[in-house]
């Protein structure tokens, strides 16, 4: 199994970007991002589940950010409007079996290297 993260950069704010995340050798129930920045733990971002296509997101994300999924490609997005310089972090696409959809890195089993997102004030 494979996640590959790409669409990060740098970007203004209040500018967008979308970040894409292509699996392989495997498909799941539910999707998630994450983001983290050095010294601090992996923090949720968004989450969807891939059966349902219901979506769960962070208070620090909703409204501003949508996560989505192509079944038929494979992939998972995250439309990320209204960027601010506290957005500015590694994001890490991953992948659970679990059906339920959830917010816990621990319940997720497959994880991508990241894409480095940076947002200028």
């Amino acid at each position: 199994v494979q996640l590959v993260e790409s669409g990060g950069g740098l970007v203004m704010a209040g500018g967008s970007l979308r970040l894409s995340c292509a699996v392989s050798g495997g498909t799941f129930s539910t999707y998630g991002w994450f983001r983290q920045v050095p010294g601090k733990l992996r923090e949720f971002v968004a989450a969807v589940s891939g059966t349902k296509q219901d979506t769960l997101y962070a208070d620090s994300a909703e409204g501003r950010f949508t996560i989505s999924r192509d079944g038929a490609k494979n992939m998972v997005y995250l439309q990320m409007n209204t960027l601010k310089p506290e957005d500015a972090a590694i994001y890490h696409c991953a992948a659970s079996s679990r059906v339920e959809i959830h917010r816990f890195p621990g319940l997720y089993d497959y994880w991508g290297q990241g894409t480095q997102v940076t947002v200028s004030s």
